[in-house]
C-alpha cells in the first residue's frame, strides 16, 4: 500500500485537467507548478515530502470562486482517490494541510514533523506574495477574473480586507526560511495593492 506513490502519472493527469479549466485565471496548473518547484527545492527540510506534493496537488483541484467549501471539497476528493494508497494517519495529515489553506492558518497537528510540513505548504502556497512586482501584479489581474462576477465595489472592499488581514498578521510565512526570502516584500505588495484598492473612487 505505502509503496506505490501517492501520486502517479494517472493521477498527476486526471488533476492536471482540473487545473486546465478555463475559468482558472490563477489557480491553474502554473500555481501547482510553482508550488512543486518550491517543494523540491526545499525537499531535504520536508519529513513527508510526497504528503507536501500530494496536498500541494489536490488543494485547489475543486475551486469555484462562488463556493465557501472548496478546500473541504479538495480535501474530500483527496482522501476519495488517495484511499488505498496511504495509511488514514497520513491521509488525515494531507487532508488537514489542504483544509489549512482556507485560512492560511496552521493546522492543529500535535506532531512537530508534520506541523512543519504543513507551515512549508502553507508558505509555498502564498509565496506569490512575496514576488517581484510585475509578477505580483499579474497574480492580482488573473484573480481579479476569477471574481468577475463580483462588481467593482463589492471587489475592493472585499479584497481590501484579504489584504487587510494579512498585513495585520505578525508574520504572513510561517517558516523562517520564506521569511527571510519573501515577507519584506510581500508586505510592500500588499501595501501597495491596498492603497491602489483604497485610492480608487
Amino acid at each position: 500500500m505505502e509503496n506505490e506513490p501517492l501520486i502517479d502519472e494517472a493521477l498527476k493527469s486526471e488533476l492536471a485537467a482540473l487545473y486546465r479549466a478555463a475559468d482558472r485565471h490563477y489557480h491553474g496548473l502554473a500555481h501547482i507548478e510553482a508550488m512543486l518547484a518550491l517543494a523540491t527545492e526545499y525537499r531535504r527540510l520536508l519529513h513527508d515530502p510526497e504528503a507536501v506534493d500530494a496536498a500541494i496537488w489536490f488543494h485547489d483541484a475543486i475551486y469555484d470562486s462562488r463556493a465557501k467549501d472548496n478546500e473541504a471539497k479538495s480535501a474530500e476528493l483527496a482522501e476519495k482517490r488517495l484511499a488505498g494508497r496511504a495509511s488514514p494517519h497520513r491521509l488525515a495529515r494531507i487532508a488537514a494541510m489542504i483544509n489549512a489553506t482556507a485560512t492560511h492558518q496552521l493546522p492543529a497537528f500535535r506532531d512537530e514533523d508534520a506541523l512543519e510540513d504543513a507551515a512549508f505548504l502553507l508558505d509555498m502556497d502564498l509565496a506569490i506574495l512575496g514576488a517581484e512586482p510585475a509578477v505580483f501584479d499579474a497574480y492580482e489581474k488573473a484573480v481579479r477574473l476569477e471574481y468577475g462576477w463580483v462588481e467593482e465595489p463589492m471587489w475592493r472592499a472585499g479584497r481590501a480586507a484579504v489584504l487587510k488581514n494579512f498585513l495585520a498578521r505578525p508574520h504572513i510565512f510561517n517558516t523562517q526560511l520564506f521569511r527571510d526570502r519573501l515577507e519584506a516584500q510581500a508586505r510592500k505588495n500588499l501595501g501597495r495593492s491596498l492603497q491602489a484598492l483604497q485610492d480608487q473612487p
